[in-house]
């Protein structure tokens, strides 16, 4: 009796259990889980490490904001204040460069572009503020490039050809944002210098035309005068902006219809209007500033409120 009662306890623990299922395609299953499970983090790992890209990237133009002059180095404090923005951009792009190589690059392109543009962004716009020039698309590449050989993980040797690819879409859509950034810092030095940023004047060396006879009459002092065309003016940054529409516009957007769509509706207006921003400030600044005397006040001793009732 108690033997029946417990194989039937154990014919009842059995059926309890879910059965393994057997068959040929179980292997190939188990493979597809594999290599989603790895899918999705890798996937994780690249969303994560373009945000912190992007985080890093918008707190070192923050910092670039406080810059007041082109055409020179920045600041130390703004390069030490910065140094640690850098060091974090460096660690996400050497820690997902692996995962990014091959077709991969493809893949999780539309997962990285967004840490890709806005560091772009940072970098011209660090690059300008020093040599008030872009930074070239190769020069770009070389520095995520450099930046991607980071540290070997534990047990992993270092890959010198891993790099986190830039694409020129990445690169063009970087450089339109870059353009906000030029407004924000043009309207910033207007309000506070009263001026728009220039570079530096340039004297171009002068071409010496073959003395004739008649230069020997000529006083010493007639030839140390520099010609005002061998002095460029300083350009502004107005100047440059312009130019950057310029280029933009002549500019014929190639690949699928998703890019041109963005550059097109979405980049080139935001651009134009930065550009009509600065123009206006300028016009602000140069037609109604000269109509006050220098050092002009607005009076804010009597009571405007009064006047308005009274009107």
């Amino acid at each position: 009796m108690n033997q029946n009662k417990r194989k039937r306890d154990e014919n009842m623990a059995d059926a309890g259990k879910p059965e393994q299922p057997t068959g040929p395609f179980i292997a190939m299953f188990e493979g597809f889980r594999k290599e989603l499970d790895e899918h999705h983090d890798r996937r994780e790992r690249i969303i994560k490490a373009s945000r912190d890209i992007t985080a890093s990237s918008k707190k070192i133009i923050f910092t670039l904001q406080r810059v007041r002059n082109i055409g020179q180095p920045v600041p130390p404090f703004v390069n030490k204040s910065n140094a640690q923005y850098w060091e974090t951009i460096q660690k996400q792009y050497s820690s997902i460069a692996s995962d990014l190589q091959s077709l991969n690059a493809h893949r999780y392109a539309h997962n990285i572009t967004g840490g890709n543009q806005e560091f772009i962004e940072a970098l011209t716009f660090h690059h300008y503020l020093e040599t008030q020039t872009l930074i070239s698309y190769d020069d770009a590449k070389a520095r995520i490039a450099s930046m991607s050989k980071g540290e070997a993980k534990e047990g992993a040797a270092q890959d010198d050809t891993a790099a986190v690819p830039l694409s020129p879409e990445d690169y063009i859509l970087g450089i339109c944002d870059m353009t906000g950034e030029l407004m924000r810092f043009s309207v910033t030095s207007m309000a506070t210098n009263g001026k728009l940023p220039a570079g530096r004047a340039k004297a171009t060396p002068s071409s010496k035309s073959p003395a004739t006879a008649g230069d020997a009459d000529k006083m010493d002092i007639d030839s140390s005068t520099p010609a005002a065309s061998e002095i460029q003016t300083p350009r502004t940054v107005l100047d440059d902006l312009r130019t950057i529409r310029l280029q933009l516009e002549m500019f014929e957007a190639p690949g699928g219809p998703k890019w041109v769509s963005e550059l097109e509706t979405k980049k080139m207006p935001v651009m134009r209007e930065c550009v009509d921003k600065v123009e206006k400030a300028l016009y602000g600044l140069t037609v109604r500033g000269s109509e006050r005397p220098k050092g002009w006040m607005p009076d804010m001793s009597s009571d405007r409120r009064a006047e308005v009732e009274s009107y």
